[in-house]
C-alpha cells in the first residue's frame, strides 16, 4: 500500500491507473478509522478497480473552540486497518499542501448548509464542501463513498457535484452501528463508560420515532416531543437539535407526507454526537 503526501505524487499515481483504463474509488476520511469507515472502503472495493482513501484532519471545517487540536489521530493504526480491507493508496497531505499561503477560495452550498448542524456550526459545511471538491479535483475518482450518518454532509456533497457538473458518482452507505445501537464515530472515544451507556438513548429515540411512524403517526410536533422527553430523561444529555426534514431539501416538515429524515445532534460530556433515521411513507 502506498502512502502519498503531496498533490503531484497522487496525481501521478492516479494518471497511471487511468492510463490502464481502470477506475478509482475514493473514501475521504479524517482518520482514526473504525469499522464504519472500513465498510465504506469495502463498498468502494466492490465498485471500483482501485481504492484510494484520504486521511486529512481538515482545519477549515472546525469552528472556534471546536476539537481540531484534540481530534483523535493514529496514523499507524489507520494504515493497518486500511490495508486489511484492500486499500491500495492513502493520500495523507499536510494542511499547507491543501491550503497554501494566500489560499482564498471556498465553496458554499446555499440553503443546505445553514440548517441542522449548520445552525451551531455556521462555517462547518463550507470547509467540508471545499476540501471534498479539492479531493475530487486532485484524485479524480470515478466514485466516492460517504456514510449516511453524516446525512446533511451527504446531501450537500451530492448537490455540489450536481451543481458543478463534477464527473464523480457519489455513493452512500447505511449507518454502521455498535452492537448497542450507537452510531460508529471517531468522537465516541471522548465518552466515559457512563456517558457511553447514556449515548445509546440516541438510537433508542430514533427507533421510537420509527415505531410511531409505522403506527401511523405523521405529526412532526408529536414525534419531536416524544424524542425530546426520552433524551432529556438521560442525565448529561444536552440537545443541540431534533428535527424532521425533507430527505432531499432538508427543509423542516410539519407532517410527514414524503421521504423524511429524523436528525438529531446531542452533546454528551465532551462529545457532540449526531444520528438520524429515514422515514419513507411510500
Amino acid at each position: 500500500m502506498k502512502v502519498i503526501d503531496d498533490i503531484a505524487g497522487i496525481r501521478s499515481y492516479v494518471s497511471a491507473i487511468k492510463a490502464r483504463g481502470e477506475t478509482i474509488g475514493l473514501v475521504p476520511t479524517m482518520g482514526y478509522l473504525h469499522d464504519g469507515h472500513l465498510n465504506l472502503m469495502r463498498m468502494a472495493r466492490k465498485l471500483s478497480d482501485h481504492v484510494v482513501i484520504s486521511i486529512f484532519v481538515n482545519p477549515t471545517q472546525f469552528g472556534p473552540n471546536e476539537d481540531l487540536d484534540r481530534y483523535p489521530r493514529d496514523f499507524e493504526r489507520d494504515m493497518m486497518l486500511a490495508s486489511s480491507v484492500g486499500v491500495e493508496c492513502i493520500f495523507h497531505p499536510r494542511p499547507e499542501e491543501i491550503y497554501p499561503d494566500g489560499y482564498a477560495t471556498y465553496i458554499s452550498v446555499e440553503g443546505l448548509s445553514n440548517v441542522l448542524c449548520g445552525v451551531s456550526r455556521p462555517t462547518h459545511f463550507r470547509g467540508v464542501a471545499t476540501v471534498v471538491a479539492k479531493l475530487f479535483n486532485i484524485v479524480e475518482p470515478d466514485i466516492a463513498v460517504f456514510g449516511e450518518k453524516d446525512y446533511q454532509q451527504l446531501v450537500i456533497i451530492k448537490r455540489m457535484v450536481d451543481d458543478l457538473n463534477m464527473k464523480v458518482k457519489v455513493v452512500s452507505h447505511p449507518i454502521v452501528r455498535e452492537k448497542d445501537g450507537l452510531a460508529m464515530s471517531s468522537r465516541n472515544r471522548y465518552l466515559s463508560a457512563q456517558e457511553r451507556k447514556r449515548a445509546t438513548v440516541l438510537n433508542r429515540a430514533l427507533k421510537r420515532a420509527e415505531q410511531m411512524f409505522r403506527q401511523g403517526e405523521r405529526d412532526v410536533y408529536r414525534i419531536k416531543n416524544i424524542l425530546t422527553d426520552m433524551i432529556m430523561q438521560e442525565h448529561g444529555c444536552n440537545i443541540d437539535y431534533i428535527e424532521v426534514v425533507d430527505a432531499n431539501s432538508l427543509s423542516r416538515l410539519q407532517t410527514i407526507e414524503r421521504r423524511a429524515v429524523v436528525a438529531l445532534a446531542v452533546k454528551i460530556g465532551k462529545a457532540r454526537l449526531i444520528d438520524n433515521i429515514i422515514l419513507d411513507p411510500t
